[in-house]
């Protein structure tokens, strides 16, 4: 359903939700020199100059000058030193040189604290002075943390940072780089075989390091599929885990038949989840036990096997359209809705899956998708697509057999931070909502919309 204005569509043509997949710096406020200083304090132009320019008043001079100046050189030095620059500025090379700095800081804390800068001086700087001195939270977990289980996939050509983020991203350490710098603090080579491991949440980086090169936390034959997955991304996601050559993979998903599949492409039929494959299996194998799952998941929420391509093609709808669970039985109705009273679904997911943007990165379809005739496309034909637009998951099909109670018509996601989703019966509260989320884009202008 398009989140895109609202000032071209009508009723008849109104747009309905749409695929949903999909830091600036802190200005510094700084005191003007007086007008017969031509440089700005805190510039890098200025502290470049100062570092160069023998008739500087050096760190170490004793009160001269007003105290705005004196705020404004410190600003400056300071700036100077917290500053990662391409060019060093210009200076006499001496050993020690950074330990001289931050013990001068230090110094300049306390005096300044004692004159009644301190306070302006950690607002500005709290952060660096902190990095710098040790100071502040742990960015690793203490060791006893660690509990429960977390999956940990790792792909071919991975290396220490490619790691570091996957162990974050399935909670095992507690920032994104903690492992990645342990290796280059401790100047540890390590290989790294592709797969899937069981590891721990909470975990420190070193444990974490043990646990990946333990052969027993290695699922032999693995890989995870992630729901919303189309058959393009998924035999790619198997094939850099499992031993199988992709071009092995793609050859098996031609057929559908072969699976005892009756429809004109396996989109919908790969069930996500976690494998584990026998030693030895082809890529026919691996194909004919993800079919399998899917047809356990349809059983389970009692779809007729006569009404299977339908349950799947709803169900993928869902899966992409819908930012949170809890709203995929309300996005399920509004689906049942608008084909009950012969309108267009008009969803974003099909327009963009038909033109091939699926995975563009933005929330927003492109006008050329759009209004492109392909028979996926729900803004030009009637009724459902053609197949599937991605692989969905248990309460995704469940949501399909089980859309909830109500008179919703429209939806659109007003905040893609929160994934804060909201329904509408009628067309002006739909245009409402759609303004919100024009609103939410603006402020926030590096979100994907």
């Amino acid at each position: 359903m398009s989140d895109r204005s609202p000032s071209a569509a009508t009723p008849e043509n109104d747009p309905v939700s749409h695929d949903l997949f999909g830091a600036l710096p802190d200005p510094q406020v700084q005191t003007p020199r007086p007008a017969e200083q031509p440089a700005v304090p805190g510039s890098r132009r200025a502290a470049r100059a100062a570092a160069s320019s023998p008739s500087t008043p050096a760190a170490s001079d004793e009160g001269t000058g007003t105290p705005a100046e004196r705020h404004d050189e410190t600003h400056s030095t300071l700036e100077a030193l917290f500053r990662h620059e391409a060019e060093p500025p210009v200076a006499p090379k001496r050993k020690k040189r950074r330990g001289c700095l931050v013990a001068l800081l230090v110094v300049f804390v306390l005096v300044a604290g004692a004159a009644g800068g301190g306070l302006w001086v950690w607002n500005a700087y709290g952060d660096n002075i902190s990095e710098v001195m040790g100071w502040g939270p742990s960015k690793d977990y203490e060791a006893g943390q660690a509990t429960g289980n977390a999956l940990v996939t790792i792909n071919k050509g991975d290396g220490g940072h490619q790691v570091s983020e996957a162990l974050y991203r399935a909670g095992v350490t507690k920032t994104s780089d903690v492992f990645y710098t342990m290796m280059v603090k401790e100047n540890i080579v390590n290989t790294f075989y592709p797969g899937v491991y069981k590891l721990q949440q909470k975990m420190t980086a070193a444990a974490a390091l043990k646990a990946l090169n333990d052969p027993k936390n290695k699922m032999q034959n693995s890989a995870v599929i992630p729901e919303g997955y189309t058959v393009a991304e998924t035999v790619e996601r198997i094939s850099k885990s499992v031993d199988v050559p992709l071009a092995d993979l793609q050859a098996a998903v031609q057929s559908p038949a072969d699976y005892g599949v009756n429809a004109p492409s396996l989109e919908g039929w790969l069930f996500p989840a976690l494998y584990e494959f026998g030693p030895g299996a082809t890529a026919k194998d691996i194909v004919a036990t993800m079919v399998k799952r899917t047809r356990d998941s349809l059983a389970s929420a009692a779809v007729p096997a006569s009404d299977e391509q339908r349950v799947l093609t709803i169900a993928s709808i869902i899966q992409r359209e819908a930012r949170a669970e809890a709203d995929f039985y309300k996005v399920s109705r509004v689906i049942q809705n608008r084909l009950d009273q012969g309108m267009k679904l008009q969803m974003d997911s099909t327009a963009q899956y038909g033109y091939g943007e699926l995975h563009s990165g933005s929330a927003s379809t492109s006008d050329e998708a759009q209004t492109d005739d392909n028979p996926w496309n729900t803004y030009v034909i009637d009724g459902l697509p053609k197949t599937p637009i991605a692989n969905p998951g248990d309460k995704a099909i469940d949501a399909a057999m089980h859309p909830a109670d109500g008179p919703w018509l429209y939806f659109v996601t007003v905040n893609l931070d929160t994934g804060e989703t909201v329904f509408s019966t009628t067309y002006a509260e739909h245009e409402a909502a759609v303004k919100q989320w024009q609103d939410w884009c603006k402020a926030n202008p590096d979100s994907g919309c």
